[in-house]
């Protein structure tokens, strides 16, 4: 019978761990990528050196302009260092309202949408591309699948206003990096995971430009050569196993030690329960904290 107890507190114990890091995954991470947009929002702004491209920058995030002009590109540029800010990108058929950021590993797609490093950069000519989460740090592609063919995704950078027309949607596997491949034309590749709270996919939408507005000259400096990275669609994770290891078995062990605590003193057991799931909230957040870079980097 005592044996029957200790098992059953372990596996109510364990559920709870599952709900909590639900409950993490869900609005934790939305919260700290909250945090993070209001940042890289300013600091998109202060990235224009021209005060012209600033102030007309700030005026077409501020009133939500769209351009009805013809489909000009922008002038090659290099990007900006990786996780610094690249772009806000508008999909009005499903009220995002972003600050995308430049790479696609775990810490970048954690601030928001991520740009593909080696693609074009959003306005300019090729095929820019970029990713995000589907159902966690603030799930910015969580509706992705509901576009349609002549939806508009709006991307505002330091060079411009760039509407471009939803032409295909696609599911892909996670290996297949031929999507965010280069050619002709100016064309925009947005990929999440799929379906929602899975990884066994990828949903992705292709959209070509069909309207735009350039600023005046930004002076970005001129684009250096590369190739997009390979690998999967932010689909693969260099989490560190060894640091998600040690936490859980830092949680397991306090777990522990409250359940004997517990039982020894079992007059004061609630008491040492409260105190002690208290000290354990803390650990779960770091633990869970490590835990997440674990998963796709799109999740």
């Amino acid at each position: 019978m005592r044996a029957a107890g200790i098992i059953g507190r372990i596996l109510i114990g364990g559920g709870i761990i599952l709900l909590l890091f639900t409950a993490y995954q869900v609005w934790g991470t939305s919260f700290q990528e909250a945090r993070t947009q209001t940042a890289l929002r300013s600091a998109l702004e202060r990235e224009a050196q021209n005060a012209q491209v600033r102030r007309a920058l700030a005026e077409a995030i501020a009133l939500d302009k769209l351009p009805t002009g013809p489909p000009v590109a922008a002038a090659t540029t290099s990007a900006p260092a990786e996780g610094k800010a690249v772009g806000e990108i508008r999909i009005p058929a499903i009220s995002i309202n972003q600050v995308v950021v430049e790479g696609t590993n775990t810490g970048d797609l954690r601030k928001g949408p991520g740009h593909y490093i080696g693609t074009p950069l959003p306005g300019q000519v090729g095929n820019a591309a970029i990713a995000g989460h589907r159902t966690t740090y603030g799930h910015p592609f969580y509706n992705l699948n509901v576009l349609k063919v002549g939806n508009p995704v709006v991307m505002t950078t330091i060079q411009g206003i760039f509407v471009y027309d939803v032409t295909r949607t696609q599911v892909v596997s996670p290996s297949d990096g031929a999507v965010i491949d280069n050619f002709p034309g100016v064309h925009l590749t947005l990929t999440t995971c799929n379906p929602r709270f899975s990884a066994s996919t990828r949903l992705v939408v292709t959209a070509v430009l069909a309207h735009s507005q350039l600023f005046p000259n930004s002076g970005l400096p001129p684009a250096r050569a590369g190739k997009p990275k390979s690998g999967d669609l932010a689909g693969t994770s260099s989490g560190q196993i060894m640091d998600a290891a040690l936490w859980g078995a830092l949680v397991a062990i306090a777990g522990a030690v409250v359940l004997l605590l517990a039982h020894r003193y079992r007059r004061r057991r609630w008491a040492i329960y409260i105190a002690g799931a208290a000290g354990d909230l803390v650990l779960l957040y770091i633990f869970f904290g490590a835990i997440s870079p674990l998963l796709p980097a799109s999740f």
